[in-house]
C-alpha cells in the first residue's frame, strides 16, 4: 500500500486558471475513485470567484498510487475561451501538479504523549474545587498540549485529551506541508506550458488525447528532408 501527496495549483496564473484546477480536481477524485485509491482533501485555497480553486492539497493511498499519479504530474491544458473575461482573446491556459517528495503522513506513538492530571476550573462548585478530573495531554517531542474538564470523569477526558491532541498535531503538520509546497512553488518562475501530460477543451471539460509519438513532427521532418534532398 503507498501513500503521497501531491498538489494541484494555478500556481500565478490568473482566475480562468483557478477554474481549471476546481474542473481538474473533480476529474483527479473521479479516476482516483474508479481506480480503487483513497483521496483525501487536506486543504483547499479558494479563488476570487465562486467555483474557483487557486491551489488543492490531496493525500493518496492504494495500491495503484504511482501508476495514477505518473499519468497526472506535470502541466495541465484547457483550451476555451476565458469564462470571466468575455472578450479576451487567450484560448490556452495552463495549471500543475506537482508531488511531495517522500510525502508521508506521520504516525504517533501512545507512548510520546504524557497525561496530568489537573484541577479543573471555572464554575461547578466545590467538586470542581476539589477534584483533579480535568486532563493535560502533552505531545513530549513537539511540545504540543490540550487540557480537557468536559466530564467529571478523568478516564474520559482522558480520552478526549488523546483526540485532540492528535488533530492538533495533524493540523499542525498539515501547515508543514503547505509551507513546504509554498517554497515549492515559489522556486517555480511559472507552469511550464509546453507538453502537457492531460489536454482538456471546451466548456464541458472534455479530455483531448494527447500525442506521445511525435507522429506530427516526424512527418515534418521527412517532408523537410526529402525536399532538401529534392533541391
Amino acid at each position: 500500500m503507498m501513500e503521497t501527496i501531491i498538489q494541484i495549483t494555478a500556481g500565478r496564473g490568473p482566475t480562468e486558471c483557478t477554474w481549471v484546477v476546481a474542473q481538474v480536481l473533480k476529474k483527479f477524485l473521479q479516476e482516483a475513485k474508479d481506480n480503487g485509491i483513497d483521496a483525501n482533501v487536506l486543504a483547499k485555497d479558494k479563488g476570487i470567484e465562486n467555483g474557483t480553486i487557486a491551489s488543492v492539497i490531496i493525500h493518496l493511498k492504494g495500491a495503484s498510487v504511482r501508476k495514477f499519479v505518473n499519468t497526472w504530474l506535470g502541466t495541465i491544458q484547457w483550451i476555451g475561451k476565458s469564462n470571466f473575461r468575455k472578450f479576451h482573446k487567450r484560448k490556452n491556459w495552463f495549471i500543475g501538479i506537482f508531488e511531495h517528495e517522500k510525502a508521508k503522513l506521520g504516525t504517533f506513538s501512545d507512548n510520546d504523549i504524557k497525561y496530568q492530571a489537573t484541577r479543573s476550573s471555572g464554575a461547578g462548585g466545590q467538586h470542581v474545587n476539589k477534584v483533579s478530573s480535568a486532563v493535560r495531554a502533552t505531545h513530549v517531542p513537539t511540545g504540543l498540549n490540550v487540557q480537557v474538564m468536559d466530564t467529571r470523569s478523568q478516564h474520559k477526558n482522558k480520552v478526549i485529551a488523546k483526540e485532540r491532541l492528535l488533530e492538533k498535531l495533524k493540523e499542525e503538520q498539515l501547515k508543514q506541508y503547505e509551507e513546504r509546497f509554498l517554497q515549492q512553488w515559489h522556486n517555480q518562475l511559472q507552469v511550464q506550458r509546453g507538453n502537457p501530460v492531460r489536454v482538456f477543451s471546451g466548456s464541458d471539460f472534455k479530455k483531448k488525447n494527447v500525442d506521445k509519438r511525435f507522429k506530427k513532427q516526424r512527418l515534418a521532418l521527412k517532408t523537410k528532408l526529402k525536399n532538401d534532398i529534392d533541391r
